[in-house]
This record gives structure tokens, sequence and C-alpha cells, in this order.
């Protein structure tokens, strides 16, 4: 069923046609991923379809009833309530049931009314209608449901009470995706929903939208995201879109091959052009073949060009290089304690990195990892320990939020002022090589994307040439296809890296090793994002099934590579045991739901029977058995939830 269709959607700024002819149907569970470099018209697009702004020229048809949910980049609640009542505002119709429910059973119990027969019959059929119609739409599973969706977007119970207003503009964020998630409308629409989610969050995420039970349109840059949740993906580009079937990976794949078609057409005509102008330039001035030239020269004016390729533009081109090689003890991190003032974020912090590493540092957000890297680059003090450099370290530093970039300079003036020696036709290659060309240089910082300030950033570090990259997200705000382009710098970079990002195709190709941050401490795990992700799991089934003491498990996370195949065969063999263990705990829960289910629907009838009205003491005691099963039914539910994660 069609859910929802853009039929000719056009819309200019200006004289600049940002769409044009915008044709896109989403059906009953797609799962769409929208891609397209910085600025191609994605958010303009989501913008229109979910009533935002409208369009110059076409239309939006959704079918009857369909109900849409729109989350805009970077967007967040902003109210007085605290979160769990924000969350409760999702539910009203269910309060409202509830007490209706309540009205009926006091009037249903009411003498007067049971001694009227069929007043107190009427009475009964409204209560068991209404009774029936919550439970079916999950009236008694909405606050498990929303405690499960909070935990997993990292709120927990202590944190209920919380003003909304008191959080930070990215947990203000999740918050509102949470709500979104809650709200369940036909069509979700999200616009960089993986803005402020850390890895653990993400992971969550992608198994609560592959079973969502509406459609999805996703604007996203996170490769792994759309690999994992989408079917079908559109590309805009050159303002209009094209609709490729499958994953981010598929999409890679059918592109090429069209690119490659495309290219061969378009080389083609160009060659047809060529023999074609020839021809009428050869013949144009003779009597006898005057007729034949214009008639081929009316024939390439009717001939319709084939537009070059995008692949074939310009993209981004860069490399970072070093001065001079560093020793091979580059950092030395020893109990350092790591905060802000009067706050601690992680203490007992020891580590090294050696020459040519790529050391990835993962936790979940507000553990302090940005702190970290600013307490290592000096630009904050560390609580505790010391941290030292090996011999001729040089430090290149790139800051997520952009501290260091003047917004009053132009583009050209904030890398020229820091290195005047330079010729400014060099300076403007360098730019040139990060897509800044002509009068583009001379915008002043604070004109520019989000996209094009990383893009100055990376250019100043690549100046630099630092022989150690620290490096704070460095994909944030980067399309998808400049981050291939970072990959490939950094792939060939022969320094050392020691970087934070919660891009998991990022990490996989640039890591071969993981820190982890903890409260007390770090982790190491020697691989890349895969390598830690299975040893995490490893951990957590060794964990639930209590298998071995907690810290005898983390010494061996520690040192994770087996001493022998013995002891690799015993741990592979106890993890299945404890998956095999989860898997039945979830069918005892779901038939336990099942029977807890059957019997509160079976108290709500034994409820509306008059002989039990009539019975006050007894009607008092078939409620009071009510409540307190939904109350297991809640834990039993809640339960099911965490181990699904």
């Amino acid at each position: 069923m069609i859910l929802l269709q853009t039929l000719n959607i056009s819309k200019s700024f200006g004289a600049t046609p940002v769409l044009s002819n915008i044709n896109m149907v989403l059906q009953t569970g797609e799962r769409i991923g929208l891609v397209g470099v910085n600025g191609a018209g994605k958010s303009t697009l989501l913008k229109i379809i979910t009533g935002q702004i409208l369009p110059d020229e076409g239309e939006i048809q959704k079918a009857k009833d369909t109900t849409l949910g729109y989350l805009a980049q970077d967007s967040g609640l902003d109210t007085e309530h605290t979160i769990w009542k924000e969350m409760m505002t999702v539910f009203e119709h269910f309060k409202e049931q509830e007490t209706e429910l309540r009205r009926l059973e006091q009037k249903i119990a009411d003498p007067n009314i049971i001694a009227d027969a069929s007043q107190h019959e009427r009475l009964l059929n409204a209560y068991s209608q209404l009774a029936e119609e919550f439970k079916s739409k999950g009236g008694y599973q909405y606050e498990a449901k929303t405690r499960s969706v909070l935990h997993g977007m990292r709120f927990f119970p202590e944190d209920y009470d919380t003003p909304i207003h008191q959080l930070s503009g990215g947990q203000k964020t999740r918050l509102a995706l949470a709500k979104l998630l809650l709200m369940e409308p036909d069509v979700l629409v999200l616009d960089e929903p993986t803005n402020y989610l850390d890895i653990g969050t993400l992971g969550w995420l992608e198994k609560y939208l592959s079973n969502y039970p509406g459609a999805l349109l996703v604007v996203s840059h996170d490769r792994f995201f759309l690999d994992s949740l989408v079917n079908i993906i559109y590309e805009l580009e050159r303002t209009q879109v094209t609709r490729y079937v499958g994953n981010y990976t598929d999409y890679l794949i059918q592109k090429g091959e069209r690119v490659q078609q495309q290219m061969k057409q378009y080389e083609k005509q160009q060659a047809e052009i060529s023999r074609i102008e020839e021809f009428i330039q050869r013949n144009i001035a003779r009597a006898s073949t005057t007729k034949r030239a214009q008639s081929r020269r009316k024939m390439l004016e009717r001939m319709e060009p084939i537009e070059k390729p995008i692949s074939e533009l310009k993209k981004a081109h860069f490399s970072f290089d070093i001065e001079k090689v560093s020793g091979n003890q580059v950092l030395t991190v020893q109990d350092v304690a790591i905060g802000y003032g009067n706050t601690l974020l992680a203490q007992n912090l020891s580590f090294d990195i050696k020459r040519g590493e790529r050391v990835a540092l993962l936790g979940p957000n507000g553990l302090g990892k940005s702190t970290l890297l600013k307490t290592i680059v000096k630009r904050m003090p560390p609580l505790a320990g010391s941290i030292q450099y090996g011999s001729n370290v040089m430090l290149g530093f790139y800051d997520q939020e952009q501290e260091d970039l003047n917004h009053a300079k132009q583009v050209l003036h904030e890398l020229w002022d820091e290195y005047p020696t330079m010729q400014e036709k060099d300076v403007r290659t360098v730019l040139g090589n990060f897509l800044f060309s002509g009068d583009d240089v001379l915008k002043k910082i604070s004109e520019l994307s989000g996209g094009e300030r990383a893009r100055v950033s990376l250019a100043k570090l690549m100046l630099q040439k630092a022989n150690f990259l620290i490096l704070d997200e460095p994909t944030n705000h980067l399309d998808l296809f400049s981050k291939e382009i970072l990959e490939e710098a950094l792939e060939d970079y022969p320094g050392t890296i020691f970087f934070v990002s919660h891009d998991r195709y990022f990490l996989n190709k640039i890591a071969t090793r993981v820190l982890e941050l903890t409260p007390n401490g770090v982790i190491s795990y020697l691989g890349n994002y895969d390598y830690y992700m299975e040893k995490k799991q490893e951990l957590e089934e060794l964990q639930s099934a209590a298998l071995a003491p907690a810290k005898a498990v983390q010494k061996q996370e520690q040192h994770p590579a087996p001493s022998s195949n013995k002891e690799k065969f015993l741990q592979n063999k106890e993890a299945k045991r404890a998956e095999r263990q989860r898997q039945r705990r979830i069918e005892e829960l779901e038939s336990t739901i099942g029977q807890l289910e059957e019997t509160i629907a079976s108290l709500e009838e034994a409820l509306c029977k008059p002989e039990v009205f009539q019975d006050h003491e007894k009607a008092r005691e078939l409620h009071e058995q009510m409540e307190a099963k939904k109350v297991e039914l809640d834990t039993c539910l809640e339960e099911w939830a965490e181990l699904q994660e």
C-alpha cells in the first residue's frame, strides 16, 4: 500500500534550483535512505514532505488517515515537564480510558445501578468493550514500553524526575527521538537521527527501527546505520532523485555500474557530436554540400545532450604528511583523572600509544572522551596523574567544536594568517583541494555550513604536518563522499592517530586498537570495531551466565587471546550455553506474559458480573489481584525488552 508519494516536487531558493520534478513513493514496510552530498537539498525535501515548507511546484499525496512523525536535525524537546511526564503525554488517550474504566467500575458497583437490570447490563457491555479496546491497543504495556525506550536512549529511572529544560542539547535531541518512537506514526521521517548517539544507543536504535511497524524515511551519513536498516535508497544529486533497491552497499555497486554505462553513452555522444561538427565545418561552405551540412546542424540542435556523470566532477582531494618521524613511544598516560572544576568524569586512566598505531577511544556519551583528548593536548589540566610525550612528537588536534576557527575571518585568511610565508596561489591551491574555489575563499567562516567548516579545519590540520593526530569526531558534518576521502587520507598517513568517533564504518576501517573508557580505567582491545564488539558480546554472555567472577572476566578481556585451543573451545562452549539460556528465558517470559494477560482479562470479566459487584468484599479482592497482576506484567515486559537488546 502506498502511504505517501511526491509528485513533481520542485523548489528553488532565489535563482538557484534545489529540487526539480522529484517523484518518490513510500510504501508500507519500506525503509528508505535518502543520500546525497551536503547542500544537495535532502533536508529541504524532508521539510516539504512533512509540511514544514511549501514546494514551488508539485504536491504531496498521503493515504487517508496516514500519520507522519518528523525529527529535524539537532531538534530537541523544550518544556518545563519532567522526562517521565513528557513521555506520558503520548498516552493521554490511555489515561482517559483508565479514568473512564474506573468511573464505570464505580457505577457498576452502585447498588442503585445494580437494581436496574437494563442499565446495569448496558454499563457492563460498555465496560467490557472499553476494557477490550484498552487491552488490544496496549493499555497494559505502555508504561513498560516507555521505560524500555528511555533505557535504550540512555535515560534511567533516576533521571525520570529531571526537568527537561535542565538537559543538554544532545539529551533533548535523544528525548525528542524517544517521544517520536513512542508515538509510532505510520511514516517516521528522521533527519540525521544518529547525531548525539553513542555506539551503544546506535545499536539499540537499529534493532528497534528494524522492527518498527510503520515505514521509515531517513537521512543519514552513517553507512553502518544505512546498511543495517534500509532496503531502498533514493540518491539526490543535481536537483533530481534516482531510486536504487537495497541498502547503501548495494546502492554503491549499482551506482558504479550506472555511472559506467552513463559514461559510455556520454563518450559515444561526444564522439558523435565531434564527427557531426567536423562534417559541418568541412562542408558548410561548399555549394554542393551546403544543404547536407545544414541538415546535420539541425540534427545537432535537436540532439538532447547527455550530462557528464557526477563521478567525473571535482571531488575533495587531500593527504596528510609528517615533517619528521617520532620516537617509538608516542604517548604515555599514567593514573590520570579527568574532569572539570569539582566534577570527576573518569580516573585511574593508564595506557600508552606507540608509533604507527591507530587507536580509537570508545565509551558512553558523558563519560569524558572529548575531555580526555583536550587534557592530552593540554587544553585542560588533568585532575591527577601524568601525561608524557615521546621524542620528536608533533601534535595535531581536530576539535569537533571547531573552536580554533575565527568566525570573523575569510576562509583564505584563516589559513594564510597561520602560514604567512606561503604564497597566495599556494594557499588557494590547498583550499581548492578542499573544494573552495573562486570567490568561495572570500566567504567568512561564519557563513559556512558545518561540512564546509569541517573542511577548513582539515585543511589547517593537513598543513601542520604533525606526526601524531588527535581527532575528536572527525567525520561529523561530513557527507558520505567526503568521509571516504578522509578515510583514504588517514589510511595512507605515515604517523600515529588517536581518535574519538561513533561512525562504526570509519572505526572498522581506521582503528588497529580500541580503548574503552570506563569511570575507573581503560580496557584495551587489540583489533578494530568488529573485534571489540565480538569480545564485548562474549564478556556480556559470560557475565549473564555467571560463569566467572567479574574481576577475572575483565582481566581476560584485557588480554583476549586464549592461552590454548582448549581454553578457546571452552569459551565458545560457554558462550553458546549462555545464549541458549537467554533464549529459554525469553520463551519463558513470553509464555508468562501471555498467561498474565489472559488472567487480567479474566479478572476484568469477573468484575463485570453482577454477583461480584453485589459482593463488595469479593470485588475489592479481585481488583487487588488484577492490579498485582498488572505490576507483575510490567516487570516481565521490562525484562523481556532488556533481553531483546
